[in-house]
């Protein structure tokens, strides 16, 4: 029987200590030993199931990261208090001074920061190349690389990775491919594809509620257990620790990320759909005229479909802020960063989530002033949300009322 991501999920079983049907939430900051030779062993992590002080791990957050790894396909998977303390942690475990790293050019704002400001201190060095041309990111590996680094829809361009393709690099270089699937759960399964080691912001769509920010690292119980290791272990040394209550929480609205992410996607094609007609430029990976379109049909799960982000160009930053600001105001959605939400959520990326990278390098990549970026939501009546939006759209001068 061939499994989709979320059949997984829904077949894990987890019964509360008193037989309820959510598992108990662990609400302690340590734990106790019947002897101390069991503490002994533990701190030397030879003592499977037993548990020795929260940031190390917690019943509850090993239940969150359970799920996720099988949502992942993965062996297992470790949770942290952000995606950044996932992905900071990652790196700094793969690599060590005198390391380079190859990275998509188009990352979130915070990952650039880390690899171009932060990681040069510990002597890490990073490389940022068009990830859509595997030509270029072959020609940039050095005799020092250590890990290809990408996500798979880029924030915000939603330029698509051929995971399958730097997969194949990554092994014929001996490198680790990492990769933020933050934009795309369900739709693409990373390490199906060749990916060492898959990231996610759980702050975003498994999430969905906007109410707490979380991280996950899906990988080997190897590299989990190096991430964990009390004495060089990042995850456990650098202490982006997730709480117990967050972990139980997100369980609870992961069970329903399947149901979500197939009204994003509804919801986002019907509206890119749109938005092309009308004459913007719009960017969304459902769409024939982007670039990624058919890599993303090659690699995708298609009972979840091309997700909830799009982006258009209204050709300026001050369209762009009038127009969101507008779309706000009729209750449309919200001007505010990040995504997943069951609102949709709009902003400037080169001016908020993006806004590390310099004027100069984002002109380079087309990140141009007027870009919005959307995170689309839950709507019950997208075409009534469309009309809305047009109005607004109208109103601004976006759109000319000869064209529709």
């Amino acid at each position: 029987m061939k499994y989709k991501p979320a059949d997984r999920i829904q077949d894990l079983q987890y019964f509360g200590e008193f037989g309820g049907v959510n598992p108990s939430i662990s609400d302690s900051s340590t734990y106790t030993f019947l002897s101390a030779k069991t503490m002994f062993d533990t701190f030397e992590g030879n003592a499977e199931g037993c548990y020795l002080y929260s940031r190390h791990s917690s019943p509850s957050n090993l239940y969150l990261g359970e799920a996720l790894a099988a949502m992942e396909g993965t062996e297992t998977a470790n949770v942290s208090a952000s995606g950044m303390g996932a992905i900071t942690s990652v790196l700094m475990q793969l690599c060590k001074a005198g390391d380079h790293i190859v990275c998509s050019r188009t990352v979130y704002g915070g990952t650039y920061a880390f690899l171009k400001n932060f990681a040069p201190q510990f002597g890490i060095n990073t490389t940022f190349v068009d990830i859509t041309k595997p030509e270029l990111v072959e020609a940039a590996v050095q005799n020092n690389t250590k890990v290809l680094y990408c996500e798979t829809v880029s924030n915000p361009l939603l330029e698509i990775a051929d995971l399958e393709a730097l997969s194949r690099i990554s092994k014929s270089h001996d490198l680790k491919l990492v990769v933020d699937n933050t934009f795309s759960p369900l739709s693409i399964s990373p390490a199906k594809l060749g990916a060492d080691v898959v990231i996610h912001s759980l702050t975003k769509f498994i999430n969905g509620s906007s109410d707490t920010v979380g991280g996950v690292v899906c990988g080997t119980k190897e590299f989990i257990n190096d991430l964990r290791n009390v004495n060089d272990g990042a995850a456990m040394l650098l202490g982006p620790t997730m709480d117990s209550l967050r972990a139980a929480s997100i369980l609870k609205n992961l069970r329903t990320l399947h149901i979500r992410m197939k009204q994003h996607s509804h919801n986002a094609m019907f509206l890119a759909k749109k938005f092309q007609e009308d004459g913007f430029k719009t960017v969304y990976p459902g769409l024939q005229s982007h670039p990624g379109h058919e890599i993303f049909k090659k690699m995708m799960n298609e009972t979840y479909g091309f997700g909830g982000m799009l982006t258009i160009d209204v050709g300026s930053l001050d369209k762009a802020n009038e127009l969101m600001e507008l779309m706000q105001e009729r209750n449309l959605g919200y001007l505010a960063v990040s995504l997943g939400f069951y609102k949709t959520l709009f902003s400037a990326p080169g001016t908020s989530t993006s806004s590390e990278i310099p004027e100069e390098e984002q002109k380079e990549m087309g990140l141009s002033d007027g870009l919005i970026r959307f995170s689309i939501g839950l709507d019950n009546d997208i075409e009534r949300t469309y009309e809305m939006m047009k109005e607004c759209m109208i109103e601004v001068g976006v759109l000319d009322t000869e064209m529709v």
